[in-house]
């Protein structure tokens, strides 16, 4: 059983889906980008959304606007031989596999969880700065209560697309500067 309906998730199931009697289980439907979407087609749409940010257009949705999987060639071939049909999440997970609501189970000797990535942040709990949701409230990257601490990578949370190659870019120089400034 894969669970995920990004990219990680796509993959390693289109990677099973030949090999093993695959349940891929995904939180919505899995929205496939379209075929032609390549690495420079995503750095475009990256580049227009961080552009309209700054400039205060309006957000363009970046590459989340165009769907959740890039339909690389392993994930086209899965997929256009039908074997890559994502079921709605389950209920829970049993001792042999997962459950749905209405009481349809699926065994799976293994479950791979591929559901992207959250702040891990739990190493910095003593510090006690965590606000709203979790997050640890932050003036661009540096946390407000602790300036010494500055937080990159975090998507939105740190800077439009402050996760992606195109969008930490900003985020890292301006911790740069003020980490800089505060050992000056």
């Amino acid at each position: 059983m894969v669970v995920g309906g990004g990219n990680s998730g796509a993959q390693i199931a289109a990677d099973l889906a030949a090999h093993t009697d695959l349940t891929w289980v995904t939180q919505r439907p899995a929205r496939f980008l379209a075929d032609d979407i390549d690495g420079r087609a995503l750095f475009d749409a990256a580049t227009a959304r961080r552009r309209a940010v700054d400039t205060g257009d309006t957000d363009t949705g970046g590459v989340a606007s165009l769907g959740d999987i890039v339909a690389v060639a392993p994930v086209r071939a899965a997929r256009d031989a039908g074997l890559l049909k994502a079921q709605p999440m389950f209920a829970r997970l049993t001792e042999d596999g997962a459950e749905w609501a209405d009481g349809t189970r699926a065994e799976a000797a293994a479950v791979i969880w591929c559901t992207g990535f959250r702040p891990a942040l739990s190493h910095l709990a003593p510090l006690g700065l965590r606000g709203d949701r979790g997050h640890i409230p932050t003036h661009g990257t540096r946390a407000v209560d602790e300036p010494r601490l500055h937080l990159l990578g975090y998507g939105d949370w740190t800077g439009p697309a402050s996760a992606t190659l195109i969008g930490v870019g900003r985020p890292a120089r301006d911790a740069v500067r003020d980490i800089t400034t505060l050992l000056g």
